[in-house]
C-alpha cells in the first residue's frame, strides 16, 4: 500500500528526516512511535507533500508521490488528519462533512454522513452544531469523518489521542478498529503506547528523524530495552 525509502527532509538548514524507510500493507494499521519532536509529524507531512522531501521516494499503490502537490496526493487516495484538526468552526457538522466529499473510487463503498454517524454516534446527535461549539474530542472525530468523506484508501492520523479524555480515547480506538475491518489502511503517529497497542498491527520507532526499530506490537511489548531507550519520558 505504502512504501517510503531514503526519505530526507529539511526545515531550512536543519536536517529533520534522515533516510526514513518503512512499508505497510493493505488493511494494516501501523504506528510511528517516538517522543515529541522525533520526526513523526514531519514524516506524515513529507508523505503528503506538505514538507517537500529533499530526496527519497514515497510510493503509494505503485504510484511515486515524491514531488507531487498535496492536492494531487490526496486525489490519489491518501487522507490526512492533522494534529491541529483544522475544522471549519462556523460550519455545522454536516457542512464540514460536505467540504470533504470526493468521488468514490471504483470498487469502494462510499462514505456518507449516515455511515459516519454510525461510526461516530455523537456526531449524529449534533449534525447541525457549528464546529466551534464542540469539545476537542468531538472535533477530532469530525476531522476524521471529514477526511473519510474523501473516500481514501489510506489515512494518516497525526496524534489522534493527544489531549483527549480516556473515554474518548477508547471510542477513538474502537473507530480505528472499525475502519480497519472495512479494509482501510491507517498510518498513525503516537506517543501513547497504550493507545498504539489497542489499534496497531506493527510499530516503527523514530528518533531524531531516523528509524531506530520496527516490528510487530507483541515484539515491541517484549522489547523492554527498546521501549526504555526510545519511548520512556
Amino acid at each position: 500500500m505504502l512504501a517510503v525509502s531514503g526519505l530526507n527532509a529539511h526545515y531550512g538548514r536543519a536536517h529533520i528526516l534522515a533516510d526514513v524507510a518503512f512499508e505497510m500493507g493493505q488493511g494494516e494499521v501501523m504506528v510511528l512511535l517516538g517522543r515529541n519532536g522525533a520526526g513523526k509529524s514531519t514524516t506524515m507531512k513529507a508523505i503528503m507533500g506538505l514538507v517537500p522531501p529533499t530526496s527519497g521516494e514515497v510510493t503509494f499503490r505503485g504510484q511515486k508521490l515524491a514531488g507531487r502537490e498535496p492536492h494531487h496526493i490526496a486525489r490519489a487516495g491518501i487522507g490526512y488528519v492533522p494534529e491541529e484538526r483544522r475544522i471549519f468552526s462556523e460550519l455545522t457538522v454536516l457542512e464540514n462533512l460536505e467540504v470533504g466529499r470526493r468521488p468514490v473510487p471504483e470498487g469502494m463503498r462510499a462514505w456518507t454522513p449516515e455511515r459516519l454517524f454510525e461510526l461516530f454516534p455523537s456526531l449524529g446527535a449534533m449534525r447541525k452544531r457549528p464546529g466551534g461549539r464542540m469539545s476537542g474530542g468531538e472535533q477530532q472525530m469530525l476531522t476524521i469523518a471529514r477526511t473519510l468523506m474523501g473516500n481514501p484508501r489510506l489515512v494518516l492520523l497525526d496524534e489522534p489521542s493527544e489531549g483527549l479524555a480516556p473515554v474518548i480515547v477508547e471510542r477513538m480506538a474502537a473507530a480505528i478498529l472499525a475502519l480497519k475491518a472495512e479494509g482501510l489502511s491507517i498510518l498513525l503517529s503516537e506517543q501513547n503506547l497504550h493507545f498504539a497497542q489497542l489499534v496497531s498491527d506493527r510499530a516503527t520507532i523514530i528518533e531524531k528523524g531516523r528509524i531506530r526499530w520496527g516490528g510487530t506490537i507483541p515484539e515491541l511489548v517484549a522489547a523492554d530495552e527498546v521501549r526504555a531507550q526510545y519511548l520512556s519520558v
